[in-house]
């Protein structure tokens, strides 16, 4: 596969992933709620690599192809942000204390809502669908399903630093400042929440 076009997608993916979302949102939350934000990072990775491999084994095309599918994802994917931004608003998020102890499956469930978030992310989707195939080449010496893998691969790895320079930031920054923190938390909720219903109005009544 040809490097200008790995290349060129990456910067193109940089910028997106730079615009703050709802991996923002969820990431910060984590990071604040847990000692570790690899978690949450670890989740999000974990849902982009499951659109990858759909993309790769073809139902991307099929999903661009078919309106009525990539509205019903949208929908379930604006409702998915919707409800963990509210849930996210209600409790904000706090830095724990050192040595506090954690529920048992703590990480667990964050890795699990990380999946979710990027697995359902309308933006995320967007990005895999419609924006990734256009990178790749049908008159290439490797196969559009490796191609496809090789960008995605990109994608996760750049999302990966990014994400735990981000949240790692985040929580040494408001370490100790548990109302800053909370007030940021409270942003977050609000920016999942806004997106999920912006995505919801959208598709149902436009």
């Amino acid at each position: 596969m040809a490097t200008g076009s790995v290349l060129a997608f990456w910067s193109v993916a940089f910028l997106l992933i730079a615009v703050p979302g709802a991996d923002w949102a969820f990431t910060i939350s984590a990071g604040l709620r847990g000692r570790s934000v690899l978690p949450a990072v670890s989740g999000l990775v974990t849902g982009y690599a499951a659109v990858t491999i759909v993309v790769a084994a073809g139902v991307g095309a099929l999903v661009a192809g078919s309106p009525d599918l990539l509205t019903g994802l949208t929908l379930v994917g604006g409702a998915y942000l919707m409800w963990h931004g509210v849930t996210t608003l209600l409790r904000p998020a706090a830095p724990e204390p050192q040595g506090a102890a954690r529920p048992e499956g703590t990480e667990w469930r964050i890795f699990l809502r990380g999946i979710g978030v990027s697995g359902l992310n309308p933006k995320g989707l967007l990005i895999f669908v419609a924006l990734l195939p256009q990178f790749t080449d049908p008159d290439g010496r490797w196969p559009i399903a490796g191609q496809i893998g090789v960008l995605g691969t990109t994608y996760m790895a750049t999302c990966a630093l990014f994400y735990l320079t981000l949240g790692t930031l985040a929580r040494g920054a408001l370490r100790g400042r548990p109302a800053a923190a909370r007030s940021i938390g409270r942003l977050s909720g609000t920016a999942m929440a806004g997106l999920g219903a912006w995505l919801l109005v959208d598709r149902l009544f436009f």
